[in-house]
C-alpha cells in the first residue's frame, strides 16, 4: 500500500484482526478505535480475556437487535392504545370536558385582562386635551 514497510508488531496485529472480524465491526460501529485496540493487544497480548469479548460480541449484537425489535413493538402496541382509545371514546362527553375547558380559559383570560387595563379610564387624549366624540367647527 505504502511505500513504508510496517513495523512488525503492526503487522502482527493487522494478522491477529483478520483473524478476528469482529474486531473491525467494533471500529467501524463506533465503540472501540483503532488506538485503543492496539494498545491493549500490545500491552495484554492476544490471549487476554478482553478479546473474547469480541467473540462473544455477535451474540450481544443479537440481543440489541433483538431489544430494538421489542421497543418499536412496544410504539406500535402504544398507537394501537391511542386509536383504541379514540375508538371507545363518548363524543358528546368529549364536547363536554371541551367546553369546561373553554369556559375555564375564558375566566383566565378575562382575570389577565382586568390586570392589564389601566386602573383609571381617561378621558384625555395623549395632548392632555379632554377628547370629545364630535367635532365641532365654527362656519
Amino acid at each position: 500500500m505504502t511505500s513504508k514497510k510496517l513495523h512488525p508488531n503492526v503487522v502482527k496485529f493487522k494478522e491477529f484482526v483478520k483473524q478476528n472480524p469482529k474486531i473491525i465491526k467494533e471500529v467501524r460501529s463506533g465503540n472501540v478505535t483503532w488506538q485503543e485496540l492496539y494498545e491493549d493487544w500490545y500491552l495484554l497480548g492476544e490471549d487476554d480475556p478482553r478479546w473474547e469479548n469480541f467473540n462473544n460480541q455477535e451474540r450481544k449484537n443479537e440481543t440489541n437487535n433483538n431489544q430494538k425489535e421489542n421497543t418499536e413493538d412496544k410504539k406500535s402496541d402504544w398507537m394501537g392504545q391511542i386509536f383504541g382509545y379514540l375508538k371507545s371514546m363518548d363524543i358528546n362527553q368529549m364536547q363536554h370536558h371541551i367546553n369546561h375547558v373553554s369556559q375555564a380559559i375564558g375566566a383566565v383570560q378575562g382575570l389577565l385582562s382586568q390586570f392589564q387595563s389601566p386602573s383609571q379610564p381617561s378621558n384625555r387624549n395623549q395632548t392632555g386635551q379632554p377628547s370629545h366624540p364630535f367635532s365641532f367647527r365654527k362656519d
